[in-house]
């Protein structure tokens, strides 16, 4: 049976719940439970670790028997675990619904498979829907639930003929006011933002995420990674966030220690030996390069040597988007491997696929 318009809206709504829960070690999940002609019954979302999930919080504000028929809208498959709340699969058979349509696959090898037990109990069950932008809310905990680290997208700015600064080592500004205020709405979005002692010792970075002079509300966490001391001065040392600070040049070690403070989603800026290490080491999801259309020659290149010898061992990437920034262009890109990796994470970290 195929999705409907009703179901369709409810799914949009879904996503916009579930951006109202925080991000952390959970998945950001909304749900809606409409009846068999659409009407809207309850909304829900998940609010934190140990809270009920969205579905259950959706049928809490229904009087008992009221969801029996109804279909429930969840942007991820029901779980089907006791943790320290029960398996929400259960409790949507246990409240009559007839129907679940959700967006994505709960990987978790103990959450997952609830689908499997909704269909066994007679539920009708649509999976697929809005997927796509299911996968953007929740993608720092997807990678960590399929490959045991954050999610961690590497930007650069570069000049046209891809120099990330000029000969004197002078950066700002490569790009126009545009492309810097899509740099920090992403950077709101991050966990964690990640820079090397390089960085900071050459431009004293804030590392805050700002609406011209206005912090905010969202801040991600700032990482310095490097052997080099951060003075006691830098502004790194001011920002909202109490910054974390690696002297470790082993990024596997970096990523995994995030990831055990509950950082997610991982927003690596500079410089050029950072975002390269990264690549090289296999540690990319989401490549953001913003292009300015000036020419600045010399040996500042915006990567340095990422580990490919022979044009067969180049790492390619799938643009998913080209996006106009005033006179800029942001072109969005992921590593083609990426789907290999998905389906065999063991093989990932084993090899270090970037």
């Amino acid at each position: 049976m195929a999705v409907n318009e009703a179901e369709h809206r409810a799914m949009t709504r879904a996503l916009a719940l579930a951006t109202r829960g925080p991000r952390g070690v959970n998945p950001q999940v909304g749900a809606v439970l409409i009846s068999p002609d659409g009407t809207v019954l309850a909304e829900g979302w998940h609010h934190g670790a140990g809270t009920p999930h969205a579905e259950v919080d959706a049928l809490s504000k229904l009087a008992p028997g009221a969801a029996r028929g109804a279909t429930a809208v969840v942007t991820l498959e029901p779980c089907n675990h006791t943790g320290r709340t029960g398996p929400c699969a259960l409790a949507l058979i246990d409240a009559g619904v007839a129907r679940v349509v959700y967006a994505l696959d709960d990987p978790g090898a103990v959450s997952g498979g609830g689908a499997e037990r909704l269909r066994a109990a007679g539920v009708d069950v649509e999976a697929g829907e809005q997927a796509d932008a299911a996968q953007a809310v929740i993608s720092g905990w997807l990678t960590a639930q399929r490959l045991g680290r954050p999610h961690i997208t590497v930007k650069w700015a570069q000049s046209l003929d891809g120099r990330a600064a000029a000969a004197d080592g002078s950066s700002q500004w490569i790009t126009g006011p545009a492309a810097r205020a899509d740099v920090h709405r992403r950077r709101a979005s991050a966990d964690a933002i990640v820079v090397g002692t390089g960085t900071v010792l050459a431009d004293d970075p804030a590392l805050t995420a700002r609406d011209g002079d206005a912090l905010l509300a969202d801040q991600p966490v700032p990482v310095v990674i490097g052997s080099r001391a951060t003075p006691p001065g830098a502004a790194v040392r001011r920002h909202p966030r109490e910054p974390l600070f690696y002297e470790t040049h082993d990024l596997h070690r970096v990523v995994a220690d995030l990831q055990a403070r509950g950082i997610q989603s991982v927003f690596v800026e500079g410089g050029p030996t950072l975002a390269s290490a990264f690549v090289a080491q296999g540690l990319v999801d989401r490549v953001l390069a913003y292009v300015a259309p000036v020419l600045l020659g010399g040996a500042r290149l915006a990567l340095t040597d990422i580990g490919v010898p022979s044009i067969d061992r180049a790492r390619r990437l799938t643009v998913e988007e080209w996006l106009p920034l005033g006179a800029d262009l942001l072109a969005i890109a992921s590593p083609e491997r990426t789907r290999d990796e998905i389906a065999d994470p063991e093989r990932t970290r084993e090899e270090g696929v970037a």
